[in-house]
């Protein structure tokens, strides 16, 4: 058992850190939430460097690596800035569904374009009426031809709108029961005829990713955009929610070291009763405590990712690292901005924006419920 990363990952890490360093900036954060902008220009700059699908094959723009590899790029984004970083570290959302389901074509057309920053992807699985209960769709795709015929909406899809396609789980047959052995999913690109979004508004935290509902009226694409196999898409999605729920921990374990990092910075510089902050054993504490659940998530979300490339699919491992990372998140931040004391709420001292984007980590790619009623359907298995 090896707990040391290798010389290629540190790299990794300290390439994404100076990067953070050196383009991350407080006051244009504050800027970009504000007007509600996606950061293009560092979306870019990271595009450039490569860090962008290090887990692609090298064929297609990536550095062949794997999901540990891709965690690490994401954690160290979040932990520079947890808007900025979370919006360039979830601009290739769902394009994993083409990397490992995906057509040769599709993935020659979409991949580099993701990884060399020239396009947003986007997954449109969530609807109005079901939320977290992918078992049902509404959304429609008609076979009419040669093509699919697509109605249907989704809603709270991130990159929404930017994105130039969406991975749309959809309803192939609507006579098959259990109804998730009818779904398939099909690449939908998004300036095609039909397809239309709009904001859902403004939001708690990510005020820099685009959040939208995402209409498709009579929408036609071609069978050949059928990602992995008809009837299968369920299941498709499914393999990626174990993938993806790894990176929504390193976006919450990154999140929270950033603002622990912020905290331990502030109070070893801030005087009170005559001395610091540092020096009370109460704030030691506290320290001591943000440091250790920091640790914890971090030893779960990499053996997570270890086992993903491992070729091991474990949806209660994958489930408990995105559940524990993302409430470890919400719990630091909230630390964080204690320690601040008043200036923890003000704007300028970011730990209140590192709280308010650390909670979606406990909403999307399932709610923390979720994650538990996974956990506890591997625990107990089933029952005669």
């Amino acid at each position: 058992m090896e707990f040391e990363l290798n010389r290629t990952q540190k790299e990794i890490q300290k390439a994404v850190k100076a990067f953070t360093k050196g383009e991350f900036d407080k006051d244009l954060a504050i800027e970009l939430e504000e007007a509600h902008e996606f950061p293009t220009k560092i979306w870019k700059k990271a595009g450039d460097l490569g860090l962008l699908g290090v887990h692609f094959p090298e064929e297609y723009s990536g550095q062949g690596l794997g999901c540990l590899e891709d965690i690490l790029v994401i954690e160290e984004l979040c932990r520079g800035d947890s808007t900025i970083g979370s919006a360039v570290a979830l601009a290739p959302f769902a394009s994993e569904l083409i990397l490992h389901n995906g057509s040769e074509a599709q993935k020659q057309t979409w991949l580099p374009k993701v990884a060399e920053a020239e396009v947003l992807s986007a997954g449109a699985f969530t609807e109005p009426d079901h939320g977290s209960d992918i078992t049902r769709m509404n959304t429609t795709a008609i076979k009419d031809g040669d093509a699919y015929v697509i109605n249907g909406t989704k809603t709270f899809i991130t990159n929404g709108g930017l994105a130039a396609y969406y991975c749309v789980l959809c309803q192939t047959d609507e006579e098959i029961t259990p109804s998730h052995r009818g779904m398939s999913v099909i690449l939908v690109e998004g300036d095609r005829e039909g397809v239309s979004t709009a904001d859902v508004g403004p939001k708690m935290g990510i005020r820099m990713m685009a959040t939208a509902e995402v209409n498709f009226k009579d929408v036609r694409v071609p069978l050949e955009n059928l990602i992995g196999e008809e009837g299968r898409g369920f299941y498709h999605v499914l393999h990626f929610f174990d993938e993806s729920r790894i990176q929504v921990a390193a976006q919450g374990l990154g999140t929270a070291q950033g603002a622990y990092d912020r905290a331990l910075a502030y109070v070893k510089q801030r005087e009170q009763f005559g001395k610091k902050i540092a020096q009370f054993q109460i704030t030691q504490h506290k320290l001591a405590d943000m440091a250790t659940r920091i640790e914890l998530a971090r030893l779960i979300t990499y053996k997570a990712a270890w086992n993903f490339d491992q070729g091991r699919i474990d949806p209660k491992l994958t489930s408990m690292a995105k559940m524990y990372a993302a409430k470890t998140a919400v719990d630091v931040c909230d630390e964080a901005i204690q320690l601040h004391g008043g200036y923890g709420y003000m704007t300028e001292y970011e730990v209140e924006r590192f709280y308010r984007d650390a909670k979606i980590c406990e909403i999307y790619e399932g709610t923390k419920e979720i994650q538990k009623n996974t956990i506890a359907s591997a625990l107990i298995g089933k029952l005669k």
